[in-house]
């Protein structure tokens, strides 16, 4: 059968071999997922409907909710002005402000609550600078406020960059034409661009609603009773039947918030290639633009780095000496992430290779199966495997094999994404020709094939990596004991309040978050005009 040389390959003759792996795959990442779902099931009805509808569960559900409109509405409502000023305006320093307004990806959100508490909590570093002028105290930096406003500051920059890349798609001579039928700026900026740009907007926001709903840190920080700070809590306390539904209501609701960004994907239409860029000049606004970038990024990176060189420049104290830094933490950090990079690797490229080349339901079904791990939080992904571990897996149980396997299932998603990209862009008809001289099947794709995907399967092993160097939940539930990393040796310090020592693991890892975000302007070709 003949197909396009862009289009996969839609028969159902699949290579044997490399499905039976990918169905490999695929079992291994929802096997945590089935456990969970098994475990829940010997709770009883009677027993499971009184714990979940008892004031304090309903509590913890509204909480969540809560908390994930509030940062979800904050994202949209600094996002879209940043991404609008910095792309459709004459924003003075806009190079500067267009890279400092994506920054805060590169910031952990605990590493961001972290110093949050130390700058504004009760004897906080704003409190003491303002003590001699007579403020005794600031507002309550814990619990809702303080969670809406971390979280909200390390996510907004997905709507930012979704609603960015939108604008600068744009075909602005739909504006132009706005424009000569006397509509007002903010007239044509509703009717004519906001339109085009919702889908991204919303799927921008979607990403900040599943990044609030699954955080472990920032909750824990702040004292705010989201569904993943009590779910750790209660494993920690043995109460594990109360931990695996409140860790089945959140899969649910995750779920759930999957299926409307699926539904909105659906709805995307495509931009008309950015010509006749029209750039709205800001007048008397200009200050005030300036002033609301520089008051953003002021909050979400001086504030943060500010603590954390304060904190290095004065050294750790002489308390604690048991959290005194050492550099093995960067090795068992750096040898665990890499692990997990070559293992996602590996386990992405069956996935991957058929989803590009093989395009049939069953290869439909694999490659979502993989995303399924992406979508559960750590801290449910990490209860799912203690549960298997203990009871069915000991020989592995509190070792790195299952903390690696925890990686992979949890970050899976970004090497299949970045392979099949890769896979798609690559002639069919080029390993078939080497086919036709004589070459095998496996020779003709480690000659051929190989060569041209390396890109992606660099680029998707990197991003797991420098994911995997910051994952907080399932680290702290799952490594050996005595094993430490950098993320693991930062919350030791945060529950042990030496702050000091967190500082320089968490210097370090903001230089490994900068490197991932410096690969993603480079691979954008980030136009910053």
């Amino acid at each position: 059968m003949e197909t396009d040389q862009h289009t996969p390959d839609a028969g159902t003759d699949l290579p044997i071999a490399t499905t039976v792996a990918s169905a490999a795959v695929a079992a291994a990442v929802l096997l945590p997922l089935l456990w969970l779902v098994r475990t829940g099931l010997t709770v009883g009805f009677d027993e499971a409907i009184s714990l979940l509808t008892r004031p304090a569960t309903v509590a913890v559900f509204v909480n969540s909710a809560a908390l994930v409109a509030a940062v979800t509405l904050a994202s949209i409502c600094l996002g879209v002005p940043l991404a609008y000023l910095t792309v459709r305006t004459d924003l003075p320093f806009s190079r500067l402000f267009t890279v400092a307004a994506s920054l805060p990806l590169v910031i952990p959100s605990y590493i961001g609550a972290f110093a949050f508490v130390s700058a504004f909590g009760p004897n906080g570093a704003f409190q003491r600078l303002l003590a001699p002028l007579g403020v005794e105290s600031l507002p309550q930096i814990y619990g809702f406020p303080g969670a809406a406003l971390v979280l909200t500051l390390y996510t907004y920059p997905y709507v930012y960059i979704t609603a960015r890349a939108s604008l600068k798609s744009f075909d602005t001579t739909l504006v132009d034409a706005a424009r000569t039928l006397r509509q007002s700026r903010w007239k044509t900026f509703r009717r004519v661009e906001l339109p085009q740009i919702r889908p991204a907007v919303a799927a921008g926001a979607l990403l900040v609603a599943l990044y609030t709903l699954s955080d472990f840190g920032t909750p824990a920080i702040m004292r705010f009773d989201a569904f993943t700070r009590v779910i750790y809590v209660e494993f920690n306390t043995f109460g594990t039947e109360t931990a695996t539904l409140l860790s089945l209501q959140l899969v649910a609701v995750t779920f759930l918030i999957l299926g409307l960004e699926s539904l909105i994907r659906g709805e995307e239409r495509g931009g008309g290639g950015g010509r006749s860029r029209d750039t709205v000049r800001l007048g008397r606004w200009r200050y005030p633009a300036v002033a609301f970038c520089v008051a953003v990024t002021t909050l979400a990176l001086v504030v943060p780095l500010g603590i954390l060189l304060t904190w290095f420049a004065r050294g750790a104290s002489d308390v604690g000496r048991s959290l005194a830094f050492r550099p093995e933490y960067v090795l068992n950090s750096v040898g665990v992430s890499a692990a997990a990079a070559v293992a996602a690797t590996v386990a992405a490229l069956p996935v991957a290779y058929l989803a590009a080349r093989h395009r049939t339901r069953l290869t439909d079904l694999f490659e979502r199966a993989t995303y399924v791990g992406y979508a559960v939080p750590g801290v449910v992904l990490g209860l799912a495997l203690v549960f298997f571990g203990t009871q069915y897996a000991t020989a592995v149980y509190q070792t790195l094999y299952l903390l690696v396997f925890a990686y992979v299932i949890r970050f899976l998603p970004q090497a299949v994404g970045s392979m099949r990209a890769s896979f798609l862009r690559v002639d069919p008809a080029l390993p078939e020709a080497a086919r036709t001289l004589g070459s095998s099947p496996s020779t003709a794709f480690r000659r051929v094939t190989l060569p041209l995907v390396a890109p992606g399967l660099l680029g998707g092993a990197a991003l797991v990596f420098l994911t995997t160097m910051k994952e907080l939940p399932a680290t702290l539930l799952l490594r050996p004991s005595g094993f430490k990393t950098l993320v693991v040796h930062i919350w030791s310090a945060y529950e042990s309040g030496y702050f000091g020592h967190a500082a320089v693991p968490a210097l370090i890892l903001l230089g490994v978050s900068a490197l991932s975000m410096l690969v993603i302007i480079s691979q954008e070709g980030y136009n910053v005009k």
